[in-house]
């Protein structure tokens, strides 16, 4: 049961976050996209820098176990949905769980949103086996691997950098990146201020 309260506070407090940054605002989404007002790519950027240098910091330290970690398969179905998934956000401003906190905020149009996800979600399940008979489905590239080989964990690498040393390596790269990203790639833009 207290897995399931920590579940709870912890998505409150990233639905929370994301609403703060603007992340559930289709303006500030369209802002980043056509690069307008990069102020919510740089908080992204940030926080996955964070995240990795946090977690392959605490795997080196002993801190962290990514033996429970799953890689996911490549394939090419994963390619086109992330394709799909990437026009979607684009046209509704909205990605998964940015759609979700928007609708927790009282956004109408995030229900439309998660209306259409679920129908998608629906009809991939109705035609799958069209897709597994496909070959869409088959794994590419490895199938389960990983950039780096990370110890304690049942993936192979595709390079021969040590995962940990990549993962820091990354976060690091992301986090400077997010500094010295400017505010504005193109056009004029807007001052920043807090989600609505």
């Amino acid at each position: 049961m207290s897995t399931i309260i920590l579940a709870i506070v912890i998505g409150a407090l990233f639905g929370a976050t994301l609403d703060r940054i603007g992340a559930t605002n289709p303006n500030w989404i369209g802002k980043m996209l056509n690069l307008t007002n990069l102020h919510l790519m740089k908080t992204i950027l940030l926080a996955i820098g964070v995240g990795s240098f946090l977690m392959f910091g605490g795997q080196m330290l002993g801190l962290v176990d990514v033996g429970h970690m799953s890689v996911k398969a490549a394939y090419v179905g994963v390619f086109i949905g992330g394709v799909l998934l990437g026009g979607g956000w684009a046209a509704a401003g909205y990605c998964p769980g940015t759609g979700v906190c928007a609708a927790a905020s009282g956004r109408k149009d995030a229900l439309f949103f998660i209306a259409g996800g679920l129908l998608g979600a629906a009809a991939y399940m109705v035609t799958y086996p069209m897709w597994k008979a496909s070959g869409l489905l088959e794994d590419v590239a490895g199938g389960k691997v990983t950039l780096g080989t990370v110890p304690g964990s049942k993936f192979e690498g595709i390079t021969g950098v040590q995962g940990d040393v990549l993962g820091l390596v990354l976060g690091l790269a992301f986090i400077v990146i997010a500094f010295i990203l400017p505010e504005r790639l193109a056009g004029r833009g807007e001052a920043i201020a807090p989600a609505e």
